[in-house]
């Protein structure tokens, strides 16, 4: 990409340059721009698939990739534009323009990951709305690395990051807590248990919290026993 010649630079109006132009801001101007050390700046967009990925889905792509192509043409430094795919979220309604509505029926707040295809072309509906999310993109040509949460938790590459939620719970809750609503603070935790009775993603109240064992416990509705979780390795998704 052609780069922009920097006494250019104050000229630049357009929003995706206003924006580039914080980031370089941030990393500490043109004169002394540092790189990460991770060696890029990256880019991130998301997508919750519970249902087809439609206009809007592409606009939060187009609009991130034009910050970050206007980040390159004014400055000489590597990116990564990730789409990060929310796939472990719970089904909360059945879409309506899919087929096998009744099928799904049983399947409500279960991960998206963990529900049947109702297109029966992949392993799950999460599976299916994440591939035609990558045809969509592909079908433009947009330089990008997916990444399913999915994938994420139970790999156990958030675990370190779990554990220090745990860890900073009570500071997060005084953070969180005054913004809620009183019927949303009642059971708001950083944290949402997956069900082993049924699988469900659960908006539980958390009874305690238990850093030094990396657990969590909460009263699981199906069937009103108390459980004790790890945080880690999919056995929780963070809200």
């Amino acid at each position: 990409m052609n780069k922009i010649e920097t006494k250019y630079h104050s000229e630049l109006k357009s929003w995706p340059h206003r924006e580039a132009s914080q980031i370089i801001e941030r990393q500490g101007g043109y004169s002394n721009f540092k790189i990460p050390e991770k060696k890029y700046i990256l880019f991130e967009t998301g997508y919750g698939p519970s249902g087809l990925p439609h206009i809007g889905t592409f606009g939060e792509v187009v609009r991130t990739s034009m910050v970050e192509n206007a980040f390159k043409s004014m400055i000489d430094c590597p990116t990564k534009l990730i789409t990060f795919s929310d796939d472990m979220d719970g089904l909360r309604k059945i879409p309506e323009n899919i087929p096998n509505r009744d099928m799904l029926k049983k399947y409500l707040g279960k991960p998206l990951t963990s529900i049947p295809d109702p297109f029966e072309k992949y392993e799950s509906f999460g599976h299916h709305n994440n591939a035609k999310l990558k045809s969509f993109l592909d079908d433009f040509n947009f330089e990008y690395s997916f990444v399913s949460s999915t994938d994420k938790y139970k790999s156990g590459d958030f675990d370190e990051t779990l554990k220090l939620i745990l860890e900073n719970y009570k500071n997060i809750l005084e953070i969180i807590l005054p913004t809620l609503r009183s019927e949303r603070k009642a059971t708001y935790s950083p944290f949402l248990p997956i069900s082993e009775i049924n699988g469900q993603v659960l908006q539980v109240k958390i009874d305690e919290y238990r850093p030094k064992q990396g657990t969590i416990v909460y009263q699981d509705p199906a069937n009103n026993k108390k459980i004790e979780t790890v945080v880690t390795g999919g056995k929780c998704k963070l809200q």
